[in-house]
């Protein structure tokens, strides 16, 4: 089964630094997993952020507020 995971941001460099380890992490785990950018302010505020960027995995909130670094995005992925 396919996971979904959801990078929230506007688009900002943290945004991008953001996208970029998640891809990386799904790469190195060999996951079969989409990977969606969320930029609509509606749609992020319908997660219940209150600071982006922030990274989802189907929906829950792992992280907001901050880049997690690819080893980081690792272990959040592989303990969910």
């Amino acid at each position: 089964m396919s996971q979904t995971i959801q990078i929230l941001g506007p688009g900002c460099p943290n945004c991008a630094r953001l996208a970029e380890n998640a891809r990386v992490a799904v790469e190195s785990l060999g996951l079969d997993c989409e990977l969606v950018k969320v930029t609509s302010i509606m749609e992020i505020m319908a997660f219940s952020v209150i600071s982006t960027p922030a990274l989802a995995l189907d929906g829950k909130i792992l992280v907001s507020g901050r880049v997690p670094s690819t080893e980081e995005i690792i272990k959040l992925l592989t303990h969910n």
